[in-house]
């Protein structure tokens, strides 16, 4: 059986392809005004890196906040299931999962078949998710790639205070401004948006072996200072986590009507 999963988000959409519930494929594209587009540049760039037909195909399952415009879909998954199949399917013995797309966080306690017992959600509010570290790394005249790797070099606390991102990068102005190392201030930035994580992560429940997905989880630092704002031994990520979602909506499409 060969199955699709559209993650349409607001930043970029994202496409998996499985065969045998083996991933063969993957493809990505920026959202932006033309959700349609979007789809079809990730699915045909998956599609091109399976080395298959669009005919080849035999469900097509969507998820993400853009999900009711994915015209080519036959199924729908709502986010937390995407989220929680995604990660359950990298990590079999993740009982805690949170997923940090472009502008909202959620996080879901799962048992032990990788089913959502109890779910956060932290919408509207970029500070609490990935455009808050994309901002933070533009002020740093750095990649978020290379403020994970700056915030692990850090050799002292330095406290951003700010709630809201846009007062946040106020505060990473100033302290650049007052010759405070990248190193530091990188901590500080992935500190701060960790707390936030780990915020939500709290409201359900921490429960080991925890997993993060969705783009922010390719920094090193961040994984870094999650584990050490939730008190546990590692944080799991997978080598692509920005396609966990899709994956979760691939493994739903396999099975059937949704």
């Amino acid at each position: 059986m060969i199955a699709a999963g559209i993650d349409c988000g607001v930043r970029n959409t994202k496409t998996v392809v499985l065969k045998d519930g083996k991933i063969i494929g993957a493809g990505m594209a920026p959202t932006g005004f033309d959700a349609d587009a979007a789809v079809e540049g990730s699915l045909t760039a998956a599609l091109r890196r399976a080395g298959l037909g669009r005919r080849e195909i035999g469900r097509i399952a969507t998820t993400g906040s853009g999900w009711n415009a994915v015209g080519v879909a036959d199924g729908r998954v709502n986010e937390i299931k995407a989220m929680a199949r995604g990660a359950f399917f990298f990590f079999p013995s993740a009982r805690t999962v949170a997923d940090i797309g472009a502008e909202e966080g959620r996080a879901a306690r799962l048992d032990e078949r990788g089913r959502p017992l109890d779910f956060a959600v932290n919408e509207k509010c970029a500070a609490g998710a990935g455009a808050f570290i994309e901002a933070m790394a533009r002020a740093l005249d750095v990649s978020v790639e290379e403020m994970g790797a700056l915030s692990l070099r850090s050799e002292r606390e330095v406290r951003i205070n700010a709630q809201c991102a846009i007062f946040a990068e106020s505060e990473v102005i100033g302290l650049i401004h007052s010759n405070v190392p990248k190193a530091d201030i990188s901590r500080a930035v992935l500190d701060c948006i960790a707390g936030r994580i780990a915020a939500i992560i709290r409201r359900v429940g921490v429960q080991a072996d925890v997993a993060l997905i969705g783009g922010p989880a390719r920094s090193v630092g961040l994984l870094s200072c999650l584990q050490r704002q939730l008190k546990v031994q590692q944080v799991l990520a997978p080598p692509e986590p920005e396609f966990g979602a899709a994956v979760g909506a691939a493994l739903y499409a396999a099975e059937g009507p949704a």
